[in-house]
């Protein structure tokens, strides 16, 4: 059976005057108010205006650029929650007239949860933890599913009808000043829910309700079982993580393209989706003494901690070894290569997220700030072009092989860095060289 194609899109929507549909529910707030809300798919840009708070002070740190989920982070978009601490999560479960439930609340829940929240505590190394609070019965939609024409490409007047009905409907139930993020869950078995129109929608004008700006929900339209991590997928874009995967022009062809399967954001189904080191640094996960900025033309050695390693992850030394040995050693290399673009170079091993990798060692691959979400933000380079690998498992075989393994050296094509793994550690951590020119 085919998979399900990644999720997302680059289509600007947009949906307006909903003040003025009649027979409207009132809100709990008298500040919940639809007169001008429009909405943007999730690799779409944001044109209300966005605070950038400042963040990463290094040489190689790109700046983040008006491309919407720009790689860029120098500063943080505060239009964004950020991952730190813990967040909040409601569940809402949406049923409707022309569909009677065959599954609960419950059972849709443990779809998702605790999987996404061990993601995100696995990748952020415990500093960040995501805590779900699913509503316990079904709420029930006005109009049957039908009557909102669910689908990838959603047209803006559908989708405003479904969002403002499944936020009335809500609203009687849930204080939504309480979460920071809201998953709006359809009945799977609804007639008209189409499995892969699920999303964040982001709002351009947010919606009101109980005192506070909703600027974005997950509308989750899932088969039971879902896809594999998609919520975490959908998630990071929450967090202001891009689409790492290629859309074909005709929706025809090969997705995983650019990434392969090295980064959720490629692929739910990834066998190492873990997210990039240059993501972790984005969320704040990794400490700037984990980033190092190779500078120069001198060589530079380096140990590189597996990026999936952290306090108590298998493989990783125990008490009394180096700190690189307890998920606090240096995860990140970085080259700069443009104004807007690096390489960036870390380890990945079998461990926490990437249990499933097909092959481990030194992935280098390059980060262009400008480029929007869904078109090329992070590119891996294959250091073994003209071999595969784990064909019965990888999203795209040709990328399974492509990091810089033990006793390999690498030039990346177009510059003069050059990637030699010269050893492991007893902790598994890696020593490597790289020169630049």
């Amino acid at each position: 059976m085919p998979r399900q194609q990644p999720l997302g899109e680059r289509t600007r929507e947009a949906f307006r005057g909903l003040g003025r549909q009649a027979a409207r529910p009132r809100l709990r707030s008298t500040a919940a108010v639809f007169t001008t809300l429009s909405a943007l798919a999730a690799t779409s840009l944001i044109t209300c205006p966005s605070v950038a708070e400042p963040f990463a002070a290094a040489p190689c740190a790109l700046t983040r650029t008006k491309a919407h989920h720009s790689e860029g982070l120098d500063t943080w978009n505060t239009a964004y929650p950020r991952p730190a601490g813990a967040l909040d999560a409601v569940m809402v479960f949406l049923s409707f007239p022309d569909s009677r439930p065959l599954t609960t609340p419950a059972e849709l829940a443990a779809d998702h949860f605790p999987a996404t929240s061990r993601y995100f505590a696995s990748a952020s190394y415990g500093k960040f933890r995501l805590r779900e609070h699913p509503l316990k019965r079904w709420i029930r939609m006005p109009r049957p599913s039908t009557a909102y024409a669910i689908q990838r490409d959603w047209t803006a007047s559908h989708r405003a009808a479904y969002l403002r009905d499944a936020l009335a409907a809500a609203d009687g139930q849930v204080d939504f000043s309480h979460y920071d993020v809201v998953y709006f869950v359809a009945d799977p078995h609804a007639p008209g829910v189409d499995s892969d129109a699920t999303k964040v929608v982001n709002l351009d004008t947010p919606l009101r309700a109980d005192g506070t700006d909703i600027r974005r929900v997950v509308t989750v339209f899932e088969n039971h079982p879902p896809d594999r991590l998609v919520l975490a997928h959908e998630t990071g874009h929450v967090f202001d993580l891009p689409d790492l995967y290629h859309r074909p022009v005709d929706g025809k062809g090969d997705w995983d393209t650019h990434v392969g399967d090295w980064d959720l954001m490629g692929s739910q189904f990834g066998l190492a989706p873990d997210l990039f080191g240059w993501h972790k640094w984005k969320l704040g996960w990794l400490e700037p003494r984990q980033v190092v900025c190779v500078q120069g033309d001198r060589p530079v050695r380096l140990t590189l901690e597996s990026l999936g390693a952290g306090p108590g992850q298998p493989g990783v030394a125990a008490a009394g070894a180096p700190a690189f040995g307890l998920g606090r050693g240096t995860k990140l290399a970085v080259v700069r290569t443009g104004a807007d673009s690096v390489l960036a170079i870390e380890a990945r091993g079998s461990v926490g997220n990437d249990q499933e990798s097909c092959r481990q060692g030194v992935l280098v691959y390059r980060v262009h700030a400008g480029a929007e979400s869904g078109g090329g933000p992070v590119q891996v380079i294959d250091a073994h072009p003209h071999t595969e690998a784990c064909w019965e498992g990888s999203v795209y075989p040709p990328l399974a092989d492509a990091p810089v393994e033990l006793g390999e050296s690498f030039t990346v094509p177009g510059t003069g860095v050059r990637v030699e793994v010269e050893g492991r550690t007893a902790s598994g951590a890696w020593t490597v060289k790289i020169a630049n020119g």
